[in-house]
């Protein structure tokens, strides 16, 4: 075996020992590097380079608390609506304190089989929560994106549940009435209106508490303005003020989640009530005996301000006994 060292060889050595470390070590990831490249230069270097840029990108990145805040940031500079922030915080938070070591993960390493087991492990009893926290959380990871934090949305991959629609009761006529009754007395009758909007127009709750009298009702013409920023999906629409002439009090007070919560208790939705308060029951309601009383779906539609028709054909839709009786009293002036 010839063990004459050449001039090169004897060059590749000292090359080796300015690198610092084990010539053998130095040798054998050399060796590696080739294998890698599969035995040609050109790609060896390629491969050294990708993986410099893999570290890199590796070490570009923050924890998921960090990723939060920053999120957090975005949303209120872009002046979201104080729910939709107070919302994105409540679900984060919880995510955190359902999962530890989330909080200090970073979230390049974060996988979908990991987001998929943050959301269980935190909102797996509730499939809207699921649903909602999922969307959330699929923001957090936008704003990652953002800041070159992490290069994709593992949240994408994560299965979105199917919600099956269930057919909601409406209130009963003495239901209504019991409603009506409450917002009679002194110290409930600041919610007249705000009762009127949610059983005859069909406005959801949150819409209901950002209205202005004086600039988004046409008491003249009987209309009712929803603006985009009022909306909850962010669509306009405009809505019939049927029976009108019934509203004494036109105001829509402070505090209205709090007043309209002592107006339910006082027409005896409290912890005895039998039936516990569902949420948008009054939307739910009017849904149902406007399409028994109008027969109009496109109609009801606008009024909603749903894209299409299927939610109410799975919701709203309630077949009572005497429905067409009862909704004739109901819209009755």
């Amino acid at each position: 075996m010839n063990t004459e060292i050449t001039e090169e060889e004897q060059l590749a050595l000292g090359v080796l020992r300015c690198c610092g470390g084990s010539v053998l070590e130095l040798a054998i990831l050399a060796k590696e590097t080739l294998e890698a490249g599969r035995g040609r230069m050109r790609r060896a270097r390629e491969c050294v380079r990708l993986g410099e840029e893999q570290i890199r990108l590796r070490e570009k990145t923050v924890t998921f608390r960090k990723t939060v805040e920053a999120a957090l940031e975005e949303r209120e500079k872009k002046k979201r609506r104080a729910r939709t922030v107070t919302d994105f915080r409540y679900y984060c938070k919880r995510l955190m304190a359902r999962n530890p070591g989330l909080a200090e993960r970073r979230v390049r390493s974060i996988t979908s089989e990991d987001c998929r087991r943050y959301l269980e492990a935190a909102y797996g009893n509730t499939l809207s929560q699921y649903r909602k926290a999922r969307a959330i959380l699929s923001g957090v990871f936008s704003t990652a994106i953002r800041h070159e934090w992490c290069d994709v949305n593992p949240v994408s991959r994560v299965e979105v549940p199917d919600v099956i629609e269930k057919p909601i009761e409406p209130l009963t006529l003495e239901e209504v009435e019991r409603l009506e009754e409450a917002a009679q007395r002194p110290e409930h009758q600041d919610m007249q209106l705000s009762l009127h909007l949610m059983l005859y127009c069909g406005i959801r709750p949150t819409e209901v508490s950002r209205i202005d009298p004086e600039r988004d009702i046409d008491w003249q013409h009987a209309q009712v303005l929803v603006r985009p920023t009022t909306s909850k999906t962010g669509g306009g629409r405009v809505v019939p003020l049927r029976k009108a002439g019934s509203i004494s009090v036109r105001t829509i007070p402070r505090r209205w989640v709090h007043r309209w919560r002592a107006l339910r208790r006082a027409a005896g939705w409290n912890k005895e009530a039998a039936h516990p308060w569902r949420p948008d029951t009054c939307r739910h309601t009017f849904a149902t005996y406007h399409a028994a009383h109008f027969r109009n779906f496109p109609a009801l539609q606008l009024e909603m301000g749903h894209r299409d028709a299927s939610l109410l054909r799975t919701r709203y839709v309630y077949a009572g006994e005497n429905n067409e009786a009862s909704a004739l009293r109901y819209f009755r002036a």
